[in-house]
Order: C-alpha cells, then structure tokens, then sequence
C-alpha cells in the first residue's frame, strides 16, 4: 500500500474501497469481502444508509480497529443538527471515532456544519477533517472562517475529469485530492475499451480498470473504487505491481473532457470558479 499524509500529520492510504450505492442489506458482506482482499481504508456516509454494515463488517472480519482508516461523510446542515448526526454516524458505525469525516456536499450553512466538525475533532470523535464537491472559492471562503484546515476534498475525478485545475489548487494549499467516481460510473465500461487503456493493461499484464486506478494513484489522488464483485474487488486492490511512465502519463492527459458525468453539482464546473 502507498499512503498520503494530511497537512495534520495522519497518514490515509492512497487506495480504498467504496460503499456508494452498496444496499446497506449486503454492505457487511461485500465490506469484508474489500478487507479480506487487502484493503484497509473503507469510505461509506451517513446518506449512505450502510455505516452500521461497515461497522458489522469489522466485527467479521476481526481486524483491529487501529489497522483500519474508515471515512463517513455529513450530509446534515448546521450546527446541531451536524454535531447530533456525527454521534449518530458513531452508533451506527458501533466505534468510538472515524479517521476522517467530511462534509458530503456545499450547504447553505456549511461554515457552521464544519464548526461542529471541528469541535468533533477536538474531542477525539474524528482524526481529520474535510469537505467534499467543494470547488476553489468555496474552500477559500471555508478556510477563511474556520480554525482546522481540511485536509481533503473528494471530488468527481477519473480520466474524463482528471480535475487539473482543482488538482493544482489542492496541491497549492496542502489539501488532499480524493476521487469519487474514479472508474467514471457509466462510463466505465467505455474508459476501459479504450484502445489505449487496452495497450497499456496488455502492456503490464492487468485489467483496464487498474490501468484507471493506477492512472490516479500514481499523482497521490486518493481512490475508492467501488465493487460488489469479489474478482474485481481483488483486481482492483492489485495496482501496486507496475508502475506507468512519464510518457504514459502524459498521454493519458489528451482524455481530459473536463466535466463530469452527470453535471453535478453546477459548482464544480470549471467556469464556476
């Protein structure tokens, strides 16, 4: 595993497993399927529905609490209600903190939804902090009216929205760049037939989709593919064994679209900010 370090000093590793759109009926089942292949980092939310699975998938699995990096995302605005949702996330997850809570999207009161969780991360409830689908303004305006900087933002990223602006921001203010989406969703399958996704995966012996993967990891943008099917699971976990070129980076930057899948959210559209 390769890891990144926030700007507090925590280490998350660079690879990690989703749980969007896991039915919160079989998230246990497929979460300890991801920990049985090797991963150790496991991103799910309170709009999720399945943070108590991640927590059951644990308890199955048997690994020690501080071997693992586990994420949940707010989706409450304000506050109380924030500060009440973190707890609540906490029982349902049945643990004592989360290594990383973000805000899962920009609220009308966003400032005050992250106050509560800076206070969260005062009490030791979460290791770090951050914010999610937040674009450059948003973030300024955030760090100016808050006391902890975020160390992530987790935004839509894969080869067709490879966020190089977002990137150099981030980059530029010691802030984590993470990937939802990053095997492009519905695009997926078309990412992956590329005739020069295929040369390269032919090239070093793997699939299309650790091509994509290895394609984000390799600039230390954080990655949660997601999964239902152990194989893929496994693969997806195995993209640690070759590394691509410069050349083979650079070539892969002509696929930039620069936009997103579906157009969500509007405030990430490079002309918003």
């Amino acid at each position: 595993m390769e890891y990144v370090t926030f700007n507090n000093g925590v280490q998350m590793p660079v690879l990690g497993y989703g749980t969007y759109q896991t039915p919160p009926a079989i998230t246990a089942v497929n979460v300890k399927k991801a920990l049985d292949a090797g991963f150790r980092s496991i991103d799910t939310a309170q709009a999720y529905g399945n943070e108590a699975g991640v927590g059951q998938a644990i308890k199955d699995a048997g690994i020690a609490r501080d071997q693992l990096f586990i994420t949940s995302k707010a989706n409450t605005d304000g506050y109380e209600e924030t500060k009440q949702g973190i707890d609540a996330s906490l029982r349902r997850f049945g643990g004592d903190y989360f290594d990383l809570m973000i805000l899962h999207w920009p609220m009308p009161q966003s400032h005050e939804s992250y106050r509560a969780l800076e206070d969260a991360h005062q009490a030791g409830k979460i290791r770090a902090i951050g914010v999610s689908n937040f674009n450059a303004k948003q973030l300024d305006s955030l760090m100016a009216d808050s006391t902890v900087k975020p160390v992530i933002d987790q935004i839509e990223t894969h080869l067709y929205w490879q966020q190089q602006r977002m990137h150099a921001y981030l980059t530029q203010h010691d802030i984590i760049h993470e990937s939802w989406a990053p095997l492009a969703e519905t695009k997926g399958r078309e990412l992956m037939n590329l005739p020069e996704i295929q040369a390269l995966a032919a090239k070093y012996g793997v699939s299309g989709a650790q091509i994509l993967i290895r394609f984000l990891t390799q600039q230390q943008i954080v990655t949660i593919p997601m999964s239902l099917n152990a194989t893929h699971i496994a693969s997806n976990f195995d993209t640690f064994g070759f590394k691509l070129t410069d050349d083979e980076m650079a070539d892969l930057r002509q696929f930039d679209q620069h936009h997103g899948i579906n157009g969500w959210p509007a405030t990430m559209h490079e002309d918003r900010y």
